[in-house]
């Protein structure tokens, strides 16, 4: 059970791209990163594009007035100079520009950990990922999901055969929040979300449903997509060409068959991320709506609810927890868990101990680079006329 004592030997000296006053994502990396303070500290920021307004946060914040930075080149370079400058740096920037500030900061000398979808394309995760093995730095994404406990629970009973051979996986990320194109006409937190020059080729996909598939390949790491078929719609016309509703068909190597059900116009929806893992024996069954349960229906017999924190759990899920049964944990916990690995993560890499990363579950540089796979495969399917392509 994890109680905030130190992991690592110091807290490392963390910095923001983006994730100021006006961001939706920036409060949700500080919970993360800072909720133990073991892990990181943070020292600087280049918060916002307008340099005044990310100034006025930063100080806000508690950051030095002289650390707030005006963009990221300045912050890179004038935090080089310091023997106390930054050492890792977290980008919550809309995603066209991931690729540029992850390559910048590689090449500054900092580890990075970014926003998802990681980038554009898988070339260029993979020109990322060379450059981070060629300076020995990591490369995190914030897949903040991914660190309820319950997830790894559901990854060791998958793997110690409670289940059975898998043979049917069930994906869902819904919500009704842009059920109408309200939203998109005053929000600047959406308006980049619909347009591709920003968000790149999927609005759904990218932004929502990649945490779900980065969490079926966490509880199932062996399952492996052989092809896959992708439907999607704009039924907010203005839209086109990104979706805000998709399915998408998926069979894997092993013959099991999955779905995944994307959407911003389930009206009404406030259920977000459900996960369904059907086996020969049996079905595991969790939502991040009720984080603290996960239901066990073995065939023939009454099913079972298992809870968070109790002793029954395997020792990975338990690993994690932080607060106990009974005591309500929920999605800052679960980014918490995430960047305390990261942090461990780089502590390791920098020690060079090999044994710590192999073993290590978190999403790094390769659940970036999966997702983006999956993203391409998804739009090649859609735009050819929802076709089964092979996952490529």
């Amino acid at each position: 059970m994890l109680n905030g004592e130190r992991k690592i030997a110091r807290p490392l000296r963390w910095a923001m791209v983006g994730g100021g006053r006006l961001s939706q994502v920036g409060y949700k990396h500080r919970c993360g990163a800072l909720r133990d303070n073991t892990a990181f500290q943070l020292v600087a920021g280049a918060f916002d594009l307008d340099p005044e307004r990310g100034r006025d946060f930063g100080v806000n914040i508690g950051v030095d007035p002289s650390r707030c930075y005006p963009n990221y080149q300045t912050m890179f370079r004038e935090e080089a100079r310091r023997e106390d400058g930054i050492e890792v740096v977290s980008i919550a920037t809309p995603n066209a520009t991931h690729f540029e500030i992850a390559w910048a900061a590689l090449n500054a000398g900092l580890d990075v950990i970014c926003e998802k979808p990681l980038f554009f394309t898988s070339d260029e995760v993979r020109k990322v990922k060379a450059l981070a093995e060629e300076k020995g730095l990591i490369v995190g994404v914030t897949y903040g999901f991914s660190g309820h406990p319950l997830l790894m629970q559901m990854r060791a009973m998958i793997a110690h055969g409670e289940i059975g051979d898998v043979r049917i996986v069930d994906l869902q990320y819904t919500h009704g929040f842009n059920a109408t194109d309200a939203v998109d006409k005053v929000s600047d937190a959406q308006k980049w979300r619909v347009d591709p020059k920003i968000a790149g080729p999927t609005f759904v996909l990218g932004d929502i449903s990649t945490h779900t598939y980065y969490i079926s390949q966490l509880v199932m790491p062996h399952m492996k997509i052989r092809e896959l078929l992708c439907d999607r719609q704009s039924f907010i016309p203005s839209r086109a060409p990104l979706e805000d509703n998709a399915f998408v068909l998926m069979h894997y190597e092993n013959g099991a068959v999955g779905r995944l059900w994307a959407s911003s116009v389930n009206a009404g929806c406030m259920d977000s991320q459900r996960i369904r893992i059907v086996g020969s024996k049996a079905s595991l069954v969790w939502s991040d709506s009720n984080p603290s349960e996960l239901r066990y229906e073995v065939q023939g017999q009454p099913n079972q609810t298992l809870y968070r924190g109790m002793p029954y759990l395997d020792p990975s899920a338990n690993a994690i927890e932080r607060l106990g049964a009974l005591h309500t944990e929920g999605l800052t916990e679960s980014w918490a868990n995430i960047y305390l690995k990261f942090a461990i993560a780089i502590d390791a890499k920098r020690r060079g101990d090999e044994k710590t990363l192999a073993e290590l579950v978190y999403p790094d540089i390769e659940a970036g680079l999966e997702g983006v796979r999956w993203l391409e495969n998804c739009v090649k399917s859609a735009s050819n006329g929802s076709i089964w392509v092979p996952f490529e």
